[in-house]
């Protein structure tokens, strides 16, 4: 990336020779990202971020079928990401589209049933994400993708969390449009991807310049999009061999976590799920709470989201799983990285524990104060 914060600084869209060698490295990167999706250059649009290219393709997608008179009606699951869950509520509120939410079960998962029964004729959209930021869990995208291309309806899919450990292959998914973050798969943060399937019904909800084809309008962030690119180079030539170390020492958590703390679940599938992501649920600790005792213990962990980090109030994607409140509050969410090692994984079975013990012990005994000091 260095090299285009400073001498080859022209602007992508300029003409001139700094331009040229500028537009030069964009369109390397273009083809860079296709080929490792199956996609064509031409269908990869660089964005800002993960958020942005979900808010792209769901609105554009949505507005412009609805320009073409194909209707109102959209299909989300029940526990996407608020990127994906807020822009449905806000086509709802704002523009009048009427939207399904699809239940997921106890795993997180939406049943691609449930979306076959609600497709209806004016039914435009569907975007059920590729493996659950919260609970690491796969969706069957190739079959939902399948069902929607038998209807005429658009499939979007959020895949940020899978490129680091998944081969994503757009046409075995079935996708119309596939959004991606770069900071997940060891890229630059400030920087993301949306793949738009050619003849994809879309209108650009950002007006400006004819960036990007004219769908993503707005001066490139050039050194991002190689970082972008060199970042999917990395993972391409490491995802096989790290899915498997990673699922190994993920199940080593599993296992030695469940076996030292009472009243502990595995939140998500036990197996079909992303590799270097573990997720517990403990009954009566407040995740807030635990993670902050393990981050003095230098070990770094997320409740849920990290985009929701600082909510006192259940997660969302595990009340939908129908996970009590006294259990979904002491959601906790581990990743397991290229770097993690099993010297790693035996800290936190050795630690953990010793912190949802001590966080119990001291709710109790202030339970018992508040108690006692009641009239």
């Amino acid at each position: 990336m260095q090299p285009y914060f400073s001498e080859v600084y022209g602007n992508a869209s300029s003409m001139h020779s700094f331009g040229s060698a500028a537009v030069a490295a964009l369109d390397e990167a273009h083809h860079t990202v296709a080929c490792d999706l199956g996609a064509r250059a031409s269908e990869i649009v660089f964005t800002g971020c993960g958020t942005e290219s979900d808010n792209l393709a769901i609105r554009g997608a949505s507005l412009a079928m609805w320009k073409r008179g194909r209707g109102q009606h959209l299909i989300v699951a029940s526990a996407e990401h608020h990127a994906v869950a807020h822009t449905f509520h806000q086509l709802q509120d704002l523009f009048g589209f009427t939207v399904t939410e699809l239940p997921v079960g106890s795993d997180g998962r939406v049943d691609p049933d449930d979306v076959r029964k609600a497709i209806r004729p004016d039914t435009v959209l569907c975007s059920v994400m590729l493996a659950n930021n919260e609970v690491g869990s796969f969706n069957d995208i190739a079959s939902i993708g399948a069902i929607c291309r038998e209807r005429g309806v658009l499939m979007h899919t959020d895949a940020v969390q899978a490129p680091s450990t998944v081969l994503l292959n757009v046409n075995a998914l079935n996708v119309d449009l596939l959004a991606l973050s770069a900071h997940k798969f060891y890229g630059p943060k400030g920087v993301g991807m949306l793949y738009i399937r050619e003849g994809t019904a879309y209108l650009s909800t950002l007006t400006g310049g004819g960036h990007e084809r004219g769908r993503r309008p707005g001066t490139v962030n050039v050194a991002g999009c190689v970082g972008l690119a060199a970042a999917s180079k990395y993972v391409a030539a490491r995802r096989d061999t790290q899915a498997g170390r990673l699922s190994l020492l993920r199940d080593k958590l599993f296992a030695g976590i469940l076996a030292d703390v009472p009243d502990a679940r595995v939140s998500g599938h036990a197996h079909d799920r992303l590799a270097g992501h573990a997720s517990f649920v403990f009954k009566d600790v407040d995740g807030e709470t635990l993670l902050m005792a393990l981050d003095i213990e230098g070990i770094a962990v997320s409740t849920g989201s990290a985009c929701t980090s600082g909510n006192p109030e259940p997660s969302e994607v595990l009340v939908a799983m129908g996970i009590s409140p006294n259990w979904a509050l002491g959601g906790l969410r581990i990743s397991l990285g290229y770097g993690t090692t099993e010297d790693d994984v035996d800290r936190v079975i050795d630690v953990l524990p010793k912190c949802v013990a001590r966080i119990r012990k001291t709710a109790h005994v202030m339970g018992s104060a508040r108690v006692v000091a009641q009239p």
